[in-house]
């Protein structure tokens, strides 16, 4: 009888012990937890719409260094200003593992894999439905094959982690670069196949042409020319795509030409006729989300500030600065001359076509200047060249160099950034670049197409398709026994220079020191070696990862 009752004594006390333990669980009904997070479409929406903004800051706005360093210490353009391990003066400053520089790159690639892994995850116990799951699936998926493309060309073989990881994980190890493009390629295709078309996507959303555009690129990279072939002319023959062969948008009556309206503010995005665009990262002014503000820099793509000149410094023998700085014309706003367009780029691969090519006009490429000093009467409205510099003014310098004009918008600045909007005075807060970006351009597409058919040996189709371009660009054909690699990679450079993330390209063809050192002779990438094609894996997470060996690349 006692021990009956010692039983039921128990029971009654683990009954109401559970009870109560139940009875302190919170059941969130009015704020945001990790068990209400993600229930409905909007709740899915809103994270992916966070993976466009990591996107974003990635690759144009976390600061005045990092999405820069997709251009700098390679063919295009060189340091004007050394100093510390920004822009790629010095490789074994900007390159060494200890050091924080590039660790934003890494942390950000992989964050944007965990939302993606996290949607992916999550969506199976949520109220998303029918067609609305497909949609999710594609959107995340398409932003983990992006990420893991990108990891691949930076770092070659990077862990793969395809789950939402709940605790902390310390015996990651690296898949090789074929497994990594492997995964990214499955993603990629099953994006392609389920996003919706260009045509019913907002701007600046992710489409079924842009997954497509990707994945090409990835077929190269993992070696499959036919496969990119076939997947690049997807994108080529959709019946809504189109170059740009006549003047359209914003400022189509101004002097300038086609290529020249592609770069014009409100021009990016489809609803201003542009059928070549493909993916366009959004920036608007004082809007939440927008990034960008009409009266400072801040939050904005400062690639004016980086490419153009700081044509204030421009000193002629007589010690007369004959230049107003910063002003909002062809003399590049509020530059400050960091990025030096390389000889090679600036003239070197315009040779054949110097005169007729569109894309190096002076709308396109800034060679010619315009004294605009007022108060420097005698040299006031007269011109001045790089081609031919005044007595005492090199080329290139900080101060004075060709410049790809894509980087600014002459006399369209917001008015918030004007000290005097008559004379086109710019305040201390310009320098950033007030157009929507491409991320993906029809053009490239074509670039993409004849690479892969380079590929496959057909040199026939690889011209046809560079000619393409040329063609719009009123540049004289490329005949099909000159096409190579490095004519292709000099090709993007005429037609994308700036706006390509130039490292990723070259890093994907293992061709950083080859056309660094070899062919456009970068006067400034000291201590560039072959191995500095891949960036190092950062050591803090060598270390963090105490339960398996995460290990380093090559040379570091």
């Amino acid at each position: 009888m006692k021990n009956s009752l010692k039983i039921f004594v128990l029971i009654i006390f683990l009954t109401a012990g559970s009870c109560k333990r139940a009875f302190l669980d919170e059941k969130p009904l009015d704020f945001t937890s990790t068990t209400n997070s993600f229930n409905t479409l909007k709740d899915f929406n809103a994270s992916i719409y966070n993976i466009y903004n990591i996107v974003r800051t990635e690759f144009y706005t976390s600061d005045e260094n990092n999405p820069f360093d997709y251009i700098y210490g390679l063919d295009l353009v060189y340091d004007g200003q050394p100093s510390g391990p920004q822009r790629f003066s010095n490789y074994t400053t900007s390159t060494n593992p200890t050091s924080t520089y590039l660790v934003s790159h890494w942390s950000r690639l992989y964050k944007i894999i965990s939302e993606s892994n996290t949607i992916l995850d999550k969506l199976g116990s949520s109220q998303v439905v029918g067609n609305d799951i497909t949609f999710v699936q594609a959107n995340a998926r398409f932003f983990r094959g992006f990420a893991y493309r990108t990891l691949a060309y930076l770092y070659g073989g990077v862990p793969i982690e395809l789950h939402q990881v709940t605790s902390p994980k310390t015996d990651y190890v690296r898949a090789s670069r074929e497994e990594v493009l492997k995964q990214s390629i499955e993603d990629l295709k099953f994006a392609a196949g389920n996003l919706p078309g260009i045509t019913t996507v907002q701007e600046g959303q992710i489409s079924n042409v842009a997954a497509q555009h990707l994945l090409a690129e990835v077929y190269l990279a993992a070696g499959q020319f036919n496969d990119a072939v076939s997947t690049a002319s997807l994108v080529i023959n959709n019946s809504n795509m189109a170059l740009m062969k006549t003047r359209f948008g914003s400022q189509a009556t101004d002097p300038g030409d086609v290529y020249w309206d592609l770069f014009r503010p409100k021009n990016q995005n489809r609803t201003s006729g542009n059928k070549e665009s493909i993916w366009v990262i959004q920036f608007e002014n004082d809007i939440p989300g927008g990034s960008s503000t009409a009266t400072d820099i801040a939050g904005s793509y400062r690639l004016e500030r980086q490419i153009a000149p700081l044509i204030r410094d421009v000193t002629l023998s007589n010690g007369t600065k004959p230049f107003l700085w910063p002003v909002s014309d062809y003399t590049g706003g509020r530059g400050i001359g960091w990025a030096i367009s390389t000889t090679y780029f600036s003239n070197t691969i315009w040779a054949s076509d110097f005169n007729n090519d569109m894309r190096n006009s002076n709308f396109n490429f800034v060679r010619t200047y315009v004294y605009n000093d007022p108060g420097k009467t005698a040299y006031f409205g007269k011109t001045v060249s790089t081609e031919a510099p005044p007595t005492g003014v090199t080329v290139p310098s900080r101060a004075f160099y060709a410049y790809q004009s894509k980087c600014t918008t002459p006399g369209k600045h917001p008015d918030g950034l004007f000290s005097n909007k008559a004379t086109l005075l710019l305040s201390p807060a310009a320098g950033g670049t007030y157009t929507d970006q491409y991320m993906f351009r029809l053009a490239e597409t074509y670039l993409i197409r004849a690479e892969a058919y380079l590929g496959t040996k057909d040199k026939t189709k690889a011209a046809e398709d560079i000619n393409a371009i040329r063609s719009r660009a009123n540049a004289s054909p490329v005949l099909e026994g000159n096409v190579t690699i490095n004519y292709i990679l000099d090709e993007r450079m005429r037609e994308l220079g700036i706006e390509e993330k130039r490292r990723l390209t070259l890093s994907r063809l293992n061709m950083v020191y080859e056309r660094t050192v070899n062919i456009a002779k970068n006067p400034l990438a000291a201590n560039i070696q072959p191995f500095n094609n891949l960036w190092p894996i950062p050591q803090r997470e060598i270390e963090r990862n105490k339960d398996a060996i995460l290990t380093q690349n090559p040379g570091y």
